[in-house]
């Protein structure tokens, strides 16, 4: 035997940092998400067909449609963030991925973290940037499409993190899409009242920043609490 080899004693291994593995989950949630355009697509479809369907059914009253735009548009995209949360656990749960992330280098939580970034790039970003075009159809000026798209952007991520605790829970439950809007929905309506709220504020010249601050402090709440609820519930539904 070598006496180097004796003498020298056998290094750990070298296991991949979590910020590599972070960023390794997202370039593959990605990745699939443009192979199945239809799951992200859907709900950017949803959004664009009943923000035009509202006026065509109430009618092209200016002063209608300028009350009720912001709701409108705001119920729109929290129904459509919902759409996406179906497939954010379940695919990889039927493939056995989940399994192989929950047993890699990476806290669970990270990887958590990981798919709720890549799920809001694909589902809530895009709901976000179409927001001041639909608005326009509801005679929005420029300042209230401004705050729209800020609550949108401040509100979005929120409701992927709420949804991501209802998709944890309800993964592999027979009927779990309906377990989970009963779930998510009261949980998502102070997102829904203060960012309208947010809106017709701006509207009326009161001043938003109470209601942006709100919307901002459910994001740092849930943004420190979504991951591990969600890894916890993971590991549960991996048992």
């Amino acid at each position: 035997m070598n006496a180097q080899a004796v003498l020298s004693p056998a290094l750990p291994p070298v296991l991949p940092s979590p910020w590599i593995a972070l960023q390794g989950v997202i370039r593959r949630d990605l990745r699939l998400a443009l192979r199945r355009k239809s799951e992200w697509l859907g709900a950017v479809f949803f959004l664009v067909v009943v923000a035009a369907l509202f006026p065509l059914a109430i009618g092209p009253e200016p002063a209608t449609l300028h009350l009720i735009g912001p709701g409108v548009l705001w119920v729109a995209a929290l129904l459509a963030s919902m759409l996406s949360l179906g497939r954010l656990f379940d695919a990889d749960h039927q493939d056995g991925s989940l399994e192989q992330l929950a047993l890699s280098a990476a806290p669970l939580s990270w990887v958590v973290v990981a798919k709720l970034l890549a799920h809001w790039l694909v589902s809530g970003l895009p709901l976000v940037l179409l927001s001041p075009l639909l608005g326009v159809q509801f005679g929005l000026g420029s300042e209230a499409l401004a705050m729209l798209a800020l609550t949108l952007l401040i509100g979005t991520p929120v409701l992927s993190l709420l949804g991501a605790i209802g998709a944890a829970l309800t993964l592999g439950v027979r009927g779990g899409g309906v377990l989970q809007s009963l779930l998510l929905l009261p949980l998502y309506v102070p997102v829904l009242v203060f960012g309208t709220g947010a809106v017709d504020a701006q509207m009326r010249g009161l001043g938003a920043e109470a209601h942006v601050s709100v919307l901002l402090a459910l994001l740092l709440g849930c943004a420190a609490f979504s991951p591990w609820a969600c890894a916890a519930a993971l590991r549960l539904a991996l048992e």
